[in-house]
C-alpha cells in the first residue's frame, strides 16, 4: 500500500517559519515529480510547489515564490518544503502529492497538515 505520510505542520507567527515534510511508503518516487499542495476552507486545493524527480526542475505558484524552497531526498524517499515569512493567508491543510508532473497532481496523497499562521 502506498502512503504519504507529512509531517511538520503547526501554528506560527506571522513571520515565522515552517518545514513540512514528506514521507513515502510502499513505492519510491525517484522517477516521479512531487509536489505540495494547500486547500482551505470553501476553496479549491491549489499547487503550491512542485519538484522533478532530479531535483533540478522546480515550479512555484506566485504566492510561493522567494519564500518557500521545495526539496526532496530521493536516498530517503522523502520531498520538504520550507516555509519562510508565512503570511496569515497561508493558513491551510497542506498535502504531498506525487506521481504527476512539476505542475499536475499525480495520484498519491498524503493526508494533509494543518499550517496555521496567526497572531
Amino acid at each position: 500500500q502506498v502512503r504519504l505520510v507529512e509531517s511538520g505542520g503547526g501554528s506560527v507567527q506571522p513571520g515565522g517559519s515552517l518545514n513540512l515534510s514528506c514521507q513515502a511508503f510502499g513505492r519510491t518516487f525517484d522517477r516521479d515529480a512531487m509536489g505540495w499542495f494547500r486547500q482551505g476552507p470553501r476553496k479549491e486545493r491549489e499547487l503550491v510547489a512542485g519538484i522533478s524527480w532530479t531535483g533540478y526542475s522546480t515550479y512555484y505558484a506566485d504566492a510561493a515564490k522567494g519564500r518557500f524552497t521545495i526539496s526532496r531526498d530521493n536516498t530517503k524517499n522523502t520531498v520538504h518544503l520550507q516555509m519562510n515569512n508565512l503570511k496569515p493567508e497561508d493558513t491551510d491543510v497542506y498535502f504531498c502529492n506525487g506521481g504527476g508532473t512539476i505542475v499536475h497532481a499525480g495520484d498519491y496523497w498524503g493526508q494533509g497538515t494543518q499550517v496555521t499562521v496567526s497572531s
